[in-house]
């Protein structure tokens, strides 16, 4: 059987961007924040399963759409975890999430920081993309392919690691990670980079084209 790859459309900024919109179109299967479902279906695109507490989804997309609602009333979690747990019960190959920023930046700093909680509890390749880059979480030595020239940042959820890298212009070797903004608006040197580290929550971004 093969496997899904999935796309979690969020409620923030629907995709613009040429790569955002290809990956969602080209998803298998595309799994709704309940408050997108409504985005989504303008953009003559249908749900495989709208997820979460729906106190963002009109009535009539909730009728017509009934046997792909699935209702999680809890509040303990948001909208984007119960879909992303959702997801992963469906064993993807695959999982990019998407319109998870915008709007509300309490949303988009949480929902950022959800990419990590996330990594951690997943066996499967995870990106967050917006309309001016993708996101990854990692959490030891990472190689990423990209372009001489490509804008990369770099952020630490924890303060006490200890980073190097390979194909940046600003080497991290030596950054101290107390503030977020310490090892953003870097460049990559070439055709691909690498950022080395032994364990930590750390998430790469890396701007589209």
């Amino acid at each position: 059987m093969i496997k899904p790859v999935i796309a979690i459309l969020a409620n923030g900024d629907f995709p613009t961007h040429p790569t955002s919109l290809e990956i969602l179109r080209s998803a298998d299967m595309i799994v709704c924040c309940d408050g997108a479902a409504e985005r989504l279906l303008l953009a003559n695109m249908e749900p495989y399963a709208i997820v979460g507490d729906l106190d963002s989804l009109s009535r009539e997309i909730r009728e017509r759409y009934s046997a792909r609602v699935i209702h999680i009333p809890e509040q303990e979690t948001n909208d984007l975890t119960k879909a992303f747990e959702y997801s992963l019960k469906l064993n993807p190959s695959k999982i990019e999430i998407l319109g998870a920023t915008g709007k509300r930046e309490d949303h988009t700093l949480g929902n950022i920081s959800l990419l990590s909680l996330f990594g951690e509890i997943s066996q499967v390749p995870l990106r967050m993309v917006t309309d001016f880059g993708t996101l990854y979480p990692i959490f030891s030595t990472s190689m990423f392919k990209s372009r001489a020239g490509a804008k990369v940042s770099v952020f630490s959820l924890d303060y006490n690691i200890e980073m190097e890298s390979e194909g940046l212009q600003y080497p991290l070797k030596g950054v101290k990670f107390d503030s977020w903004w310490r090892a953003t608006l870097n460049i990559a040197t070439g055709e691909n980079f690498l950022v080395k580290f032994n364990s930590g929550r750390v998430i790469v971004f890396i701007a589209h084209q």
